[in-house]
């Protein structure tokens, strides 16, 4: 099928005929051609060919072979048919195939298979199939729309190598940040209680915020700062201003794109001590590729365990305390480096440094 491009040249007949199906639905459906094409991996003449062949003879036009299970075949959908219809589920979204909704349910899958093959099945027959597959009911992790894969992309490829080669030959020091914000009446986590009535977590009616700054390397080591004040350029730098204080070699810093990161006051201040530190910046909208991210959930998970601050500063020393106790955990450090999204700093630095 020369007119598939990309990931899609991998495809079998099979999930390549389900293509061909859902892109002229969703053509019928009044999708532009030129984002069908997007959504399948597939070029623009190739959408236009199925649009023909479905005009000039159906349905039928576009099947790869005849339908119907073969000789011996006892299962109503085939392997291949099972294949397509999995690596739908795994690629796309229900509303990207004429579908309601964002989330994959046993109701939607089973819409999906009469969608491509005309044959209904029960939720209870739709999750036989899922078991089978080896397709569990999972929490999604969420992306923003707005996240541009080819940034990303770049990040693993080209611009977090070129970084850990530059602090490799410098001997220097790579260290992630993030900042948190910490409220009175955050409640995360969950607890027991009877059956059909919720348990009731009291707390003070004055509500009150403390936020933290942290920095983290593989090698274990924590950096943070606690404040009251809101983040802004001012703050940032006095950050960098503590953590160099704290080391004899250059430190790359690797942070979000947030509006302190990238000020004039930052700037000149890192143009004042550019042998001493150097920001780089993470894509926009992927907190998921900043190991940092897990220190803030960490945080958030571990606070309700202690008890519950009454007022700003015991928030504040009930904050420190977890970053003061964390410092002397590098073990636990060294594994916020394990996650699923960042395990990519490790995998490329094995030695890390």
């Amino acid at each position: 099928m020369s007119d598939l491009v990309g990931d899609a040249r991998a495809w079998s007949p099979d999930a390549q005929e389900a293509a061909r199906l859902l892109g002229v639905s969703a053509l019928v459906e009044g999708r532009d051609r030129v984002e069908v094409a997007a959504l399948f991996k597939v070029s623009v003449k190739a959408v236009d060919n199925w649009w023909a062949k479905w005009q000039a003879g159906g349905r039928d036009a576009l099947l790869s072979r005849p339908r119907g299970r073969r000789v011996g075949e006892h299962q109503v959908l085939s392997e291949a048919e099972q294949a397509a219809v999995r690596q739908a589920v795994l690629d796309h979204i229900p509303s990207d195939l004429g579908l309601s909704g964002q989330l994959w349910t046993r109701g939607q899958i089973g819409e999906l298979i009469f969608k491509l093959y005309g044959v209904r099945f029960t939720e209870p027959g739709v999750g036989k199939y899922l078991k089978r597959w080896g397709l569990s009911f999972q929490r999604p992790d969420k992306r923003a729309v707005e996240q541009d894969p080819e940034a990303v992309r770049l990040w693993h490829e080209g611009t977090w190598p070129a970084i850990r080669a530059r602090a490799k030959a410098e001997n220097g020091e790579v260290l992630f940040a993030d900042q948190v914000g910490i409220r009175s009446d955050q409640v995360t986590g969950r607890t027991w209680g009877a059956k059909g009535r919720t348990p009731v977590v009291r707390r003070t009616g004055n509500r009150f915020s403390v936020n933290a700054m942290s920095a983290i390397s593989t090698r274990g080591r924590m950096h943070f700062m606690v404040f009251t004040e809101s983040f802004d350029a001012k703050v940032m730098c006095r950050f960098l201003a503590r953590i160099v204080r704290h080391f004899d070699r250059k430190i790359h810093l690797i942070v979000d794109r947030h509006s302190a990161h990238r000020s004039k006051t930052v700037r000149d201040w890192l143009a004042d001590h550019n042998d001493e530190i150097e920001l780089h910046f993470l894509p926009s909208y992927s907190p998921e590729l900043n190991p940092d991210e897990l220190v803030n959930a960490d945080l958030k998970r571990s606070l309700p365990h202690t008890h519950r601050a009454r007022s700003q500063a015991e928030l504040a020393a009930e904050t420190r305390r977890f970053f003061h106790r964390r410092q002397r955990q590098p073990h636990i450090v060294r594994g916020y480096f394990g996650g699923p999204h960042v395990r990519y700093v490790l995998d490329e630095n094995p030695l890390s440094f």
